[in-house]
């Protein structure tokens, strides 16, 4: 059985943790692992492979992060389809099943979900590829314990006995996220459950119905695979055939109008962390029911939901509230209330401000930097070079750049010119010169940049040679 694990999404409700190039899969918030972490340590154990689909800042990301799992099989197992453009979940599974045997047994898991009950869910697992192998598409059905408004439904079969094992039902049909009295309903039926997002099925057999139920989208797909650059372990997709397929779910496209469609319900103490509410509810607590966090003072404050890693958070005489600090952004919010936290990145995007694309410390294939002061004119960075690690061969039109060495020794090459920089020495580069940056070592290369220009952002990147095969910074 092969795992697909989608790593789309940007985690908007959990703004300012969640960005665009670092989306809550990714924020290690459980005993120092990431949600995507999790996912691949706990699918390992029942899919001898899998394969990350992701986008190309993502995988590199994902890369990173299952190097962490100190398990080098890990790497040696995955394949990973790099999308240049998220066209949701129907054209993402449709482009992985492409890669696959027709036979071939596919376990389409989220990456940002939490699950705790591992031993039910690998039950739950074991009834879905029974199911699968049988030529069905199986979804998981999470059993609700409270009538949530947030999530959409499935409808199965009603049970023929209030204690009968179920292995698999029928589906009826699916809903949409239903009002509190409807979903108060659907929790008093006992046949409603949660849609968890995760399916089973044979490759072949996907592609059979999505073929049947939505041909656009199997043409246009078919022709991306086909046209696809296929290097070893790596497929990208060529955005011009991305932009091509037609954008839709895979609930919407297949699993809603297909008639061989099973449900296995799963208590599996599962979690979709849509919100800092549900976040809350996973994460360690004090006596008074705070987030523990080593940096908050808390006097007569409970059940709050506190975090940040740097600066001091003290409260005073405050309940049920959200306080999340990440340096250059706090967002307070009253408990019960997150989900409205995705108007405020709509404004951000509305301001086109870089809030919602990245944290300070941003995270690149060759390692990181860090803003430490952003000013018209000029801007400060901290940059750590991984070992083995080198940036893109580039120039910039719009600033100058001074760099001065932190720790360990760093590789420059400036035009024709190619030299090293030792810790407490500086070298310039002149706007519009060709540079590179590169770390031949074994420890990291940490240094200061100091840049000084009329424009410093981002997107003042020209890139004319890339280990990494980017196109923008």
């Amino acid at each position: 059985m092969t795992n697909i694990i989608l790593c789309g999404g940007s985690g908007t409700r959990l703004w300012p943790i969640s960005r665009t190039l670092m989306p809550k899969q990714f924020v290690k918030l459980f005993d120092g692992k990431s949600l995507f972490q999790l996912t691949a340590e706990r699918n390992r154990k029942a899919c001898d492979k899998q394969m990350i689909v992701s986008n190309t800042e993502q995988f590199f990301l994902a890369i990173d992060q299952l190097e962490e799992l100190n398990n080098s099989t890990n790497i040696q197992y995955t394949t990973f389809l790099l999308e240049p453009v998220g066209r949701n979940t129907a054209p993402a599974i449709a482009l992985a099943c492409f890669a696959m045997a027709p036979d071939e047994v596919i376990l389409v898991t989220p990456s940002d979900h939490l699950i705790k009950d591992e031993t039910a869910y690998r039950k739950a697992l074991n009834a879905a590829e029974t199911l699968a192998r049988d030529d069905n598409l199986v979804t998981f059905g999470i059993t609700p314990d409270y009538p949530e408004t947030g999530f959409g439904y499935i409808e199965s079969e009603k049970l023929k006995t209030e204690n009968e094992k179920v292995e698999g039902l029928d589906v009826v049909s699916f809903h949409e996220k239903p009002d509190i009295e409807t979903a108060k309903r659907y929790l008093e039926a006992g046949n409603f459950y949660w849609n968890s997002g995760m399916f089973c099925f044979k490759a072949g057999r996907f592609l059979e119905e999505l073929q049947t139920h939505a041909p656009e989208i199997y043409t246009a797909a078919k022709h991306a695979f086909e046209q696809a650059k296929k290097e070893n372990t790596v497929i990208r997709i060529r955005e011009e055939d991305m932009q091509a397929i037609p954008e839709e779910s895979i609930d919407y496209a297949v699993m809603e109008k297909s008639e061989h469609v099973k449900v296995v319900p799963a208590d599996i103490g599962w979690s979709d962390l849509g919100s800092f509410d549900s976040l809350h509810e996973e994460l360690p607590k004090d006596e008074n029911g705070n987030t523990l966090n080593t940096h908050h003072i808390a006097i007569d404050s409970k059940n709050n939901f506190i975090y940040g890693n740097d600066r001091k958070i003290a409260t005073v005489d405050i309940e049920d509230t959200i306080v999340v600090d990440t340096g250059d952004a706090i967002l307070i919010a009253r408990k019960g209330s997150s989900q409205k936290v995705k108007e405020v990145v709509k404004k951000l995007k509305e301001a086109d401000s870089e809030l919602h694309h990245i944290h300070l410390t941003a995270h690149r294939p060759w390692g990181t930097y860090t803003v430490l002061e952003d000013t018209p004119g000029y801007k400060i960075k901290r940059i750590e070079v991984k070992p083995g690690k080198r940036l893109s061969l580039q120039k910039h039109f719009h600033r100058s750049e001074h760099w001065i060495v932190v720790s360990g020794t760093a590789t420059v090459t400036v035009g024709e010119k190619k030299y090293l920089v030792r810790p407490n020495e500086s070298t310039y580069i002149k706007m519009g010169e060709v540079h590179r940056l590169e770390n031949e070592g074994k420890i990291p290369v940490v240094l200061i940049e100091a840049q000084v220009g009329e424009y410093t952002g981002e997107d003042d990147i020209v890139r004319i040679e890339d280990d990494f095969k980017r196109e923008e910074s």
